[in-house]
């Protein structure tokens, strides 16, 4: 049985009362996406600003997407390459993260042969558990 949503969609209205929250969610989420960016830039920077490799750029305690976007150069998996090894080996100083490294994903494909190793946090774990949690109720319309 259908539920009365405020989410108006061409193919109908949510399945159920926890489809039309997650349906809720995702439209705050995307309504805003800019600010919501931003404000996430900001608290990665703010938790993050004593690890080894943002001290390299001189934030200065500066949290704002223009800062960020004028002294943090765009980089490849290679440039980092060698702090995720040290994280790897063991080495459990803040490196590329004030949290500790929780797991670490391999990319699907190889580079030179070898897969990519990514070290993550456990929000992170987190949050891909909730992008999963919304897929369903966005595929139940």
């Amino acid at each position: 049985m259908a539920v009365d949503s405020s989410i108006s969609s061409p193919l109908g209205p949510p399945a159920c009362e926890k489809d039309a929250k997650a349906l809720r969610f995702i439209e705050e989420m995307t309504r805003n996406a800019d600010a919501v960016q931003e404000r996430v830039l900001a608290e990665i920077l703010t938790r993050n600003t004593e690890t080894e490799y943002l001290k390299r750029f001189e934030l200065g305690g500066a949290a704002d997407r223009e800062t960020f976007k004028s002294k943090i150069p765009v980089i490849t998996y290679e440039d980092v390459q060698p702090e995720i090894q040290r994280i790897a080996n063991g080495d459990r100083s803040a490196i590329l993260s004030a949290h500790p490294i929780s797991e670490f994903l391999t990319s699907s494909g190889t580079s030179a042969g070898e897969r990519k190793l990514m070290p993550t946090i456990k929000e992170e774990l987190d949050r891909r558990q909730l992008l999963y949690s919304l897929l369903m109720p966005v595929m139940n319309l």
